[in-house]
């Protein structure tokens, strides 16, 4: 059996490609261009990165682009301020706070100030009871990404077994229930690990597909999986390298080169689910600026 390598940057490219035709006809026929608002504050090495990969992509596919970068003495009061003035900004259609933010500002305060028809993270509360319940919003991201890599690569979703190790906000709980809604794609049986769950591998032994995005390299080794499983694997873990010239290389939360023996198909990391983040980012700005006009 010949392992699928689920190419996660393949199809994040033909994503935008098909974006960036929507956006040419949004310009032509409504005089409407999508626009992103990306707000950093700091220098956090990790996040400018990113910064730099949404400012790349946007202007790739022909989103307006606007960046806000502060630095990390930035006050809570003046992002607050910074977000209502993003919120009331007709260009702009999708607003995304860079985090982690600095500890002297409440995460939690700046993420619920954005207008939830802008969140196009997908984190406000309002977003994620809608997502909850199965109502059309914007979808996280990352969890978002994962189901479209595996809808784009013909891996069925409905009546199979899914189990997700790892329960965060952004990626293990929303993609838990989004893979559970009673709809296209998904009407999966979905089952959640985390690090309280005793032997993870007597729930991942019965997977389907296994998600891995629990943080931590070798979470999910070749004999916690059956022959023939579909590994998703979310982590992007630096482990030390010496024959690498950074001193480092990425690993993800799979032992790759065992498990991809037995699964039917595997996302590398890097190169698999991290290309999809920022397309779905995207596709909410420009679901956003589509909303914004009634499209």
């Amino acid at each position: 059996m010949e392992t699928k390598i689920l190419d996660g940057k393949k199809t994040a490219q033909d994503m935008r490609e098909e974006m960036r035709l929507e956006v040419i006809s949004l310009k032509e026929k409504h005089n409407l261009t999508p626009g992103l608002a990306v707000v950093l504050v700091g220098e956090n090495p990790a996040s400018v990165s990113y910064v730099r990969g949404k400012r790349k992509a946007c202007k790739k596919i022909g989103i307006y682009s606007r960046e806000e970068n502060h630095p990390e003495t930035f006050t809570e009061d003046k992002l607050l301020s910074l977000i209502k003035e993003l919120n009331h900004d007709p260009t702009i259609h999708g607003i995304l706070v860079q985090l982690p933010l600095p500890k002297h500002i409440d995460d939690k305060k700046v993420l619920y100030a954005i207008d939830p028809d802008k969140d196009v993270d997908g984190f406000h509360p309002f977003n994620v009871g809608k997502m909850m319940i199965g109502e059309d919003t914007y979808l996280p991201c990352t969890p978002h990404g994962i189901q479209q890599l595996l809808v784009r690569n013909q891996i069925s979703i409905e009546s199979k077994h899914v189990v997700i190790v790892g329960r965060s906000n952004i990626v293990g709980k929303p993609l838990a229930m989004m893979l559970c809604q009673k709809q296209k794609h998904a009407n999966a049986t979905v089952t959640v690990c985390h690090t309280r769950t005793k032997d993870i591998g007597s729930f991942t032994r019965q997977a389907d597909i296994v998600i891995a995005a629990a943080g931590r390299p070798n979470t999910v080794t070749a004999d916690m999986i059956s022959e023939g499983a579909v590994i998703i694997d979310v982590g992007v873990n630096r482990i030390e390298d010496p024959t690498r010239e950074k001193g480092y290389r990425l690993v993800g939360d799979a032992d790759f080169e065992n498990v991809c023996k037995k699964a039917s198909a595997i996302t590398p990391v890097p190169g698999g689910v991290g290309p999809m983040t920022i397309t779905m980012l995207l596709h909410n700005t420009i679901k956003s600026a589509k909303r914004s006009r009634s499209l």
